[in-house]
């Protein structure tokens, strides 16, 4: 079965950790197509970094083989790409990684910063936070299944989206899955 796997959640929150436990649990998961790590190909140039980025992802469709990638689902971009991936009868899987503030993301992005890696504008993260559940709603209706996991103490999986319902999971209920059910009744 052909898979697309989406890793999805706000910059800051753990998206590429998340994918580094995947692989050790998954053998789906095909190309892993990480734009920070093609930007750093092109020197830190996003645009060039970005277009590579769309390249392999068409590349990955058009030969339909599996293929995995991290977003802030943000833009019109992967939605496009689910939709055309859910056309070609492809498996697709969401992992959405969240913590509870923008603050929290920040934090976790000046860490990285300290430790030599990328830095987000604060304004992105402030505008992708403050959109992240219509985004996750614009993209769920095309998704086979989706996984929701809070990362505020580590990986905790709080829900599931099977068959168009959303169902929590475990006895951990972040405020922030309460915002998200809200938002999908609407």
């Amino acid at each position: 079965m052909k898979t697309y796997t989406v890793i999805g959640g706000v910059n800051g929150t753990g998206k590429s950790s998340f994918i580094g436990c995947l692989t050790e649990q998954r053998d789906d998961l095909g190309i892993i197509v990480d734009a920070d790590k093609i930007n750093l190909q092109f020197g830190g140039d996003k645009v060039k970094g970005g277009k590579a980025a769309v390249k392999m992802i068409s590349d990955c469709l058009e030969k339909e083989i599996n293929f995995s990638q991290e977003t802030t689902l943000s833009g019109n971009k992967t939605l496009r790409t689910i939709k055309a991936a859910a056309q070609k009868n492809y498996f697709v899987r969401l992992y959405y990684i969240a913590v509870s503030s923008a603050e929290e993301s920040l934090a976790r992005i000046a860490n990285r910063v300290k430790k030599g890696g990328h830095d987000i504008p604060a304004a992105d993260v402030y505008r992708r936070f403050e959109n992240r559940f219509s985004d996750v709603v614009k993209v769920l209706p095309y998704c086979n299944e989706a996984h929701f996991y809070d990362n505020e103490n580590g990986y905790i999986k709080v829900a599931e989206y099977k068959n168009g319902y959303l169902r929590t999971v475990g006895e951990h209920k972040p405020e922030w899955l309460t915002k998200l059910i809200e938002v999908m009744k609407n």
